[in-house]
Parts: C-alpha cells; sequence; structure tokens
C-alpha cells in the first residue's frame, strides 16, 4: 500500500542523498543545496544525510565535499561563515544498499516525523532495492519524498518495471523524477512566453509556423562518462527526455491551470500525437553520427572510438537527428527537427520557430524571401530574439533582416537559480510541474523504442562527424529536402 501524501507543513527536513560521494553529488546537488542555503530556501530543521562506502566519519566527509565541490561554486557566491554553516547540515552514513542493516542504521539517523526526502543519485537498477528496502525498514510514510535521477530505464519495458517497483512504495504524487532541463529558467519561460502574451498565440500554429527547430548541442565529448555513454547513446541520454520535453513545451495546447496534471496532461497529449515511425521513416527521417578524430575547444581531440572505455568498434552513436511531426490540427505538415550531439563546434541549445513567408511577393528586390524567425536561446546565453525584416537605408527598398533581442540576464537585476537548485527547492516545496509524470515517461518511450530497434535493424553504422564540427551532412540534408537550413 502506498502512503496517502499530505500537503507541505513546516516538517524538519532530512534529505537522503544515495550517492553522497558521487560526481552527481559533488558537481550539481551539494553546491545547488548550498546555494538554496545561502538563499534562507532551506527549512530552518534541515539535515543533509550522504550515504556511501566510504569509511568516512562527518569531519572526513565534510573536507571532502570542501575538496570536491566547492569548486563549483562560483566566487561571488562562496562565503566562508556561510559554507561552514552548511557544512554543520551534512552527516555521512556508510552505506551499501545490498545490506537491509544499514537501512536500519539509516533510519536511526533520521528524524521521527522529519519530512524525508530520498535523491536516488545512483545506477536506476538500484532504485528497486533502495525503495523495498526503505519500506522494510519504515522509512517511507506520508510525508516521505523519492527523487529519481535519469535515465530511468533504458526502454520502455525497464521504465515500467522502475515505475511499477517504486510505486508500490511511493504515491504517484510522492515521485519527482527529474529532468534538469524543466528547471532551467528559460524553458520555464517559454510557458509564459506562449500563453503569456496574446501577440503570439493566434498565429501559434499551422500554417503561420512552417517549421521547428530544437538543438542541444555539447562541445564536451563523452570523457570520464564513457562507460555508461556507450550503453545508452544519444538517443536515450538526450533525444527520449531532454528533447522531447522541450518539444511538448513548444508544442502544448494551453493548460486549464497551473497546476501540475494540468500542465502534464497537455505534454502527454502532445507525446501521445507524434506520429510513430515505420522502417522506412527510419532510414528516410533519421541521422545517426559518431564523432571522430577533430578540434575542440581550439585543441586536437580524441574521436569516439579512441576514448578510454570505448570497446572498439562500437556503433553507439554520439549524435541525432531527426524530423519529427505531430498528428493535429495545430501542427500538421509542420516539421519538427530535432538535433543532438557531443563534439559539435559550440556549446549551444535554442529552439528555433520559423514562420511562414507573406502570401504575396510584395518586395522583388528579395527574391529570397521575408522569413521571420523567433529563437529562444536556452544557453549558454539566455535570450529571446525576433528576427524580422526592415528597411536598409537609401532610395529602394532593399530589406535586411534585423532582431528584436531581449537578453533575459539584462532584463531581470534579480539572481538566476541554476537548475538544480531550482529543482531541489520544488522538491521541498511539494511542486510536481516541472517533473515528468509515469505516463508521460512511458508514452515517451513508447515513440523512442521503435527508432533504437529500427536502427538496429537496419544495421547501419553511425555516419562520421569530425569534432568540432556541426554533426554529419546527412544531418543537413534531411533539411534541404523541404527547403530549410539549420540555424546557427
Amino acid at each position: 500500500m502506498t502512503p496517502t501524501p499530505t500537503p507541505d507543513t513546516e516538517l524538519p527536513l532530512d534529505m537522503v542523498i544515495f550517492g553522497g560521494v558521487g560526481d552527481l553529488a559533488m558537481r550539481k546537488l551539494l553546491p545547488a543545496l548550498y546555494m538554496a542555503y545561502l538563499h534562507g530556501n532551506l527549512p530552518g530543521a534541515t539535515r543533509i544525510l550522504a550515504t556511501g562506502r566510504q569509511d568516512y566519519d562527518n569531519a572526513a566527509y565534510a573536507s571532502h565535499v570542501t575538496e570536491h565541490s566547492r569548486p563549483f561554486i562560483a566566487a561571488e557566491n562562496f562565503n566562508e561563515t556561510t559554507w561552514t554553516g552548511f557544512l554543520g547540515l551534512l552527516e555521512f552514513v556508510r552505506f551499501d544498499v545490498q545490506q537491509a542493516p544499514d537501512f536500519g542504521a539509516l533510519a536511526k539517523a533520521s528524524r521521527e516525523g522529519a519530512q524525508r526526502v530520498y535523491y536516488l543519485a545512483t545506477a536506476p537498477s538500484l532504485f528497486t532495492t533502495i525503495c523495498d528496502k526503505l519500506s522494510t525498514a519504515g522509512l517511507v510514510d506520508q510525508h516521505a519524498r523519492v527523487v529519481l535521477e535519469k535515465p530511468l530505464g533504458r526502454d520502455l519495458a525497464s521504465a515500467v518495471e522502475i515505475n511499477e517497483a517504486v510505486g508500490k512504495h511511493f504515491a504517484e504524487s510522492q515521485i519527482y523524477r527529474i529532468d534538469h532541463y524543466l528547471g532551467k529558467e528559460t524553458v520555464q519561460n517559454l510557458t509564459v512566453l506562449r500563453f503569456g502574451n496574446s501577440i503570439l498565440e493566434p498565429i501559434w500554429r499551422a500554417p503561420n509556423i512552417v517549421s521547428v527547430q530544437i538543438t542541444v548541442a555539447e562541445e564536451v565529448g563523452v570523457g570520464s562518462r564513457a562507460g555508461f555513454y556507450d550503453s545508452t547513446g544519444a538517443m536515450r541520454d538526450m533525444v527520449q527526455n531532454h528533447l522531447l520535453q522541450l518539444l511538448c513545451i513548444v508544442a502544448m495546447e494551453p493548460p486549464t491551470s497551473l497546476s501540475p496534471d494540468a500542465v502534464r496532461d497537455e505534454k502527454l497529449k502532445v507525446l501521445r500525437s507524434l506520429r510513430r515511425f515505420t522502417l522506412a521513416d527510419i532510414a528516410r527521417d533519421t541521422v545517426r553520427g559518431q564523432y571522430s578524430h577533430g578540434v575542440g575547444g581550439g585543441e586536437e581531440v580524441k574521436g569516439y572510438l579512441e576514448e578510454a572505455n570505448v570497446p572498439e568498434g562500437s556503433r553507439t552513436e554520439t549524435f541525432v537527428a531527426l524530423r519529427a511531426h505531430i498528428d493535429t490540427w495545430r501542427w500538421s505538415k509542420v516539421p519538427f527537427y530535432l538535433r543532438t550531439g557531443k563534439r559539435m563546434a559550440r556549446r549551444s541549445s535554442k529552439i528555433v520557430i520559423e514562420f511562414a513567408n507573406p502570401p504575396f511577393p510584395l518586395f522583388p528586390e528579395n527574391p529570397g524571401g521575408v522569413t521571420n524567425r523567433l529563437v529562444i536561446e536556452l544557453q549558454p546565453e539566455e535570450a529571446i530574439k525576433l528576427q524580422i525584416m526592415a528597411k536598409q537605408p537609401g532610395s529602394g527598398m532593399q530589406m535586411q533582416q534585423v532582431e528584436l533581442n531581449l537578453d533575459l540576464q539584462s532584463a531581470f537585476k534579480q539572481r538566476r537559480a541554476e537548475a538544480y537548485e531550482r529543482l531541489l527547492i520544488d522538491v521541498v516545496r511539494g511542486r510536481l510541474t516541472h517533473f515528468m509524470r509515469r505516463d508521460e515517461l512511458e508514452a515517451a518511450w513508447e515513440w523512442a523504442d521503435p527508432i533504437i530497434e529500427g536502427w538496429k535493424t537496419l544495421g547501419e553504422k553511425p555516419q562520421q562527424y569530425a569534432a568540432g564540427s556541426w554533426g554529419p551532412a546527412a544531418s543537413f540534408a534531411l533539411l534541404a529536402r523541404d527547403g530549410f537550413s539549420w540555424f546557427e
């Protein structure tokens, strides 16, 4: 029986990080919690219990955190007194998730009546074991919440298995499936951009919009993640979650309210409206790539097959581009182009909305058309740019494309919290809107699985692209067939 969750209260907080010595905890979670503490966004009676197999006491763990987490905190945000106070919240619990007695020790360390938040920063294969043993140890009550870090499965079957196992002990409203892209300020601003501006909603549809591009490009390679990455690939690592979530926010209908289920209901409708790929579609409308030797960051870098811990002859893709369609009235015949890759020319995440040309060419001096675009830059800059046509100075009617540029970082002087900080605060306060619901996750896998299986059936190697480029030539041809090009 899963417990019935209670509303947010002023309970003391025990946040338990499974994998508390791991890379994610050091680079993201603890710096985010420090920032939340610095700005007074954690309950007064907060403790952070970190688990790991290391033989640390609290002082040794605090020293480890200072060495490995402090470098990820910007100098302007660091305060020695505040840091000392933050370290005072930390407690280390020597722990092996396979050992039931260790859960008893965790129960003794946890406070009776506290709001318990369990962050599972571990391999997904351990989620079932952890949740089962938490329940057996009496550590799951109506106040408990669990945060599941991606990847949530590697296909639909494994995602369902994880959801079933976690759902035995936690109600759906207690489960926070985290996707850090949904914590980005600019991504959350998409909802306001779409539904808070009456000038956009009437034209946010076909035939006014002729294409949508979503790009998440990374300049880095696989680095130390090669062992994990080779069994995952770009489709599972990025497209199935991050890019589909961005697509949902761009494409969804107006929700009836901003309540978590109202928003997630509309995202689910988009996922269920995504056209399923046939084998012929996969061959024609998807491109898999793998980076080879090239230049990144001004230096020579290895190709994927030369990276440590990558098996010889690996066919894992580090790049995916594809053309998707949403079969609804709003988006009929509008292609959605998705692209992601490692070792790309530069780090860049953006959404590009391309509008239709006017129906009659009034300005014959401009045979190339008068394309208008809305460019939403997510990283490294955060900006919204509207490309429009303006007359060039002079006696003729020659036009030139210009930009109306809203730099969000300069427009708002308030501090902009990082994604993990914002999402962790949402977990503490019981806000589910920016977390994936079970049916969302499973609908995303239902769409992605046939593509992954289709690639296996076709048996083609990923196309090579030089590190530091924008991907395989075939990805440019994918758009050129429709008369479009990637926006760089």
